[in-house]
């Protein structure tokens, strides 16, 4: 192989690599400080001051509370959780997906609500009352779980919004694009409206 085809090749994949790295994707939880129609500032849960850039065709959704008898057998459902000793899952919030709507990236994955969280996107099989709760299995393609959803754990389903929401003292939560420079981008904002915020 020739020396300029190698060096073509070196600068093709710095080129890829570069393009790769220059946007990574960050969860953004936190409570909004101002809003001026474009620019998004929140205090995250960090304590952190971000300023968050607003796509052109940006999606605003809120979320309104359900009940625990809202979620039956078929039910899609995607659920923040921690796993106790005995394997079952322990329900920190959960979303009830639009019936039309399906089960949306379905699967089991850590997530980053907390230390040990994890997300669970699946249909509902079963529920059964239980002394700590109610008891569901959970299943996806691939795989199942067992969940246990307290009383009291927040549960929500989600509503379509518009910018007008999106106020100080509202809590968010969002998945920012940040660019080489820091710039922060979303796409998709869904904010708490009524006292009812997003659990995740």
């Amino acid at each position: 192989m020739g020396t300029l085809h190698i060096a073509f090749l070196i600068g093709a994949f710095a080129l890829t690599s570069s393009v790769a790295d220059a946007q990574t994707s960050v969860r953004v939880r936190g409570t909004i400080t101002a809003f001026d129609g474009n620019v998004l500032s929140v205090k995250s849960r960090e304590g952190k001051e971000l300023k968050i850039a607003l796509a052109e065709r940006v999606t605003v959704t809120t979320v309104r509370a359900l009940e625990l008898s809202d979620i039956k057998p078929g039910t899609g459902i995607g659920t923040t959780a921690v796993k106790r000793a005995d394997g079952a899952l322990v329900a920190r919030g959960v979303q009830v997906f639009a019936a039309d709507r399906g089960v949306p990236n379905e699967g089991h994955r850590p997530w980053d609500l907390e230390p040990g969280s994890t997300m669970t996107n699946a249909a509902v099989s079963t529920v059964v009352q239980s002394a700590e709760g109610r008891e569901m299995t959970l299943s996806y393609k691939g795989g199942s779980q067992i969940l246990i959803v307290p009383e009291g754990v927040p549960i929500v389903t989600a509503a379509p919004g518009d910018r007008s929401m999106l106020t100080p003292g509202e809590y968010v939560l969002l998945t920012a694009e940040t660019g080489a420079d820091g710039g922060m981008i979303t796409q998709r904002i869904q904010v708490s409206k009524d006292g009812v915020r997003p659990p995740q």
